[in-house]
């Protein structure tokens, strides 16, 4: 029933919107999906927009909180908030059944992120070698050294690149494009795996030298895609013996875990992560023990005296 509306709603998104096609993808999921539990749960008593209320929205999430997260029953319940607000304001219905629904509280938890000895040995457990080793090490340096996000990184072009200005442009959600610093070391292996990858350009006729060719190329010379990236990082992960599951993503926990131990403002750190809102940067607010006992050591008056 809501399928016509959907993809009016699709043309929203992508038009005034702006937004990226892996979001739309997965706002159009989380509807089709919505739609399904009308059609199966209530197909007689739901036989129009106007039938949809809260209490429809309450029967929906407890199906939702069988199966799912709550971060994915907030993130699922979002999409309906939103889509029924395009409606309201397209004047299909008088009313937005999904803005009374309270929000599941969501679990806390600390984003999963390396030591900095184990990112310096996940990073340097790439072995020196062909062009495909320098990609994946110049891969590892620049998801640390800059924090952003795989998808991010792989939709990188060769005039992003500002390597002599210790700078690259990134294009973010929303497709929002920011400036973000990055690191000599990081620089140096990009320049390493660049150098190796012409003959691989040339090889597979990518035209390596156009200014919007790829960085980052697979095997045939096209652009590299995010799973590989996490499927190369896995293999990593088991090279340098570390015993627990680690994502691309975490590179990213990782990197404002160490800027924030290390004394950097929760300010600039939100800015080089490209977050909107400043509570999304707060998670990273966690030190570990040993942080808060050298803080409490070097600070407080009584601490001098021996335990």
């Amino acid at each position: 029933m809501l399928e016509i509306y959907i993809k009016q709603f699709e043309q929203y998104l992508k038009v005034e919107r702006n937004l990226s096609e892996h979001t739309c993808r997965n706002y159009l999921l989380d509807l089709r999906e919505f739609d399904s539990f009308l059609q199966e749960k209530s197909p007689s008593c739901i036989s129009a927009l106007k039938n949809i209320d809260n209490l429809v929205m309450r029967a929906y999430l407890g199906t939702l909180a069988k199966h799912n997260k709550r971060s994915s029953q907030a993130r699922k319940l979002s999409c309906l908030r939103t889509f029924f607000k395009f409606l309201v304001k397209e004047e299909v219905m008088a009313h937005n059944p999904a803005a009374s629904v309270r929000t599941p509280k969501l679990e806390k938890y600390l984003p999963p992120h390396l030591s900095v000895d184990e990112t310096f040995g996940l990073i340097e457990s790439v072995p020196a070698g062909d062009v495909m080793h320098a990609r994946d090490r110049a891969i590892l340096e620049v998801l640390y050294s800059t924090g952003i996000r795989v998808s991010e990184m792989v939709g990188l072009n060769r005039n992003d690149l500002e390597c002599n200005l210790g700078i690259i442009k990134v294009q973010g959600k929303g497709r929002k494009e920011r400036i973000v610093p990055i690191g000599k070391k990081a620089i140096a292996a990009l320049a390493h795996y660049l150098g190796k990858s012409e003959h691989l350009c040339e090889k597979h006729g990518a035209g390596s030298l156009a200014e919007k060719s790829p960085v980052f190329l697979n095997m045939k010379g096209g652009r590299l895609t995010s799973r590989s990236v996490a499927r190369l990082i896995d293999k990593y992960v088991k090279n340098c013996g570390l015993q627990r599951s680690i994502s691309p993503h975490s590179l990213r926990h990782s990197f404002a875990t160490h800027l924030l131990n290390a004394g950097a403002d929760l300010r600039a750190i939100q800015e080089l992560l490209g977050h909107v809102n400043l509570s999304t940067t707060q998670r990273y607010t966690h030190l570990n023990i040993d942080k808060l006992m050298e803080v409490y050591d070097r600070a407080h008056p009584r601490s001098k005296e021996k335990r």
